[in-house]
């Protein structure tokens, strides 16, 4: 199998759950941390601890669990953050985040978000052979969030390809 053809395969199947999938039962801190982590691990770099979790409640940049149970909005929020903090400051994160509430449902700007975060990689990874436009508005603050997403996915495309020729 030829290096282009390991790559790929590394990052196939990767999927985020999109905003109806993300369990709306409510998970305890420790069980977000989990289902956060394991949704993640294919990225091979990107893990989130109930330490996190709290911080980022207590910056206010994620709502306080009602009676200690992060539900759908909170654990979509959380996933942006996990990734978003590898290419931007919490203050740019938050900052993208409330330009995205002003304008779009939580529903709306995460599944953005998933599809935006997967387009690139597959690209990346060339499982496409271009990175197409997502979504249907241009702004400059769309531009930043897609600059974020891709910035990540530059940097998971580079720890897979070291990894890849270490082995």
């Amino acid at each position: 199998m030829n290096m282009k053809q390991a790559l790929a395969d590394t990052i196939k199947d990767f999927h985020l759950p999109r905003y109806a999938e993300l369990p709306d039962d409510g998970l305890y801190l420790k069980q977000a941390e989990t289902y956060i982590n394991r949704i993640l691990a294919p990225l091979g770099m990107m893990e989130i601890t109930t330490s996190m979790i709290r911080n980022y409640v207590k910056q206010d940049i994620v709502e306080n669990p009602v009676q200690k149970l992060y539900r759908r909005d909170q654990i979509g929020y959380l996933i942006c953050i996990t990734v978003l903090k590898h290419a931007a400051t919490l203050d740019c994160i938050q900052q993208m985040l409330t330009w995205q509430r002003t304008i779009y449902s939580s529903e709306m700007a995460y599944n953005y978000f998933c599809e935006e975060l997967e387009n690139v990689l597959f690209y990346l990874f060339g499982l496409k052979e271009i990175a197409e436009d997502v979504g249907t508005t241009s702004s400059v603050e769309k531009e930043m969030f897609r600059s974020a997403i891709t910035a990540v996915c530059n940097m998971v495309y580079l720890n897979v390809c070291y990894r890849t020729v270490q082995s």
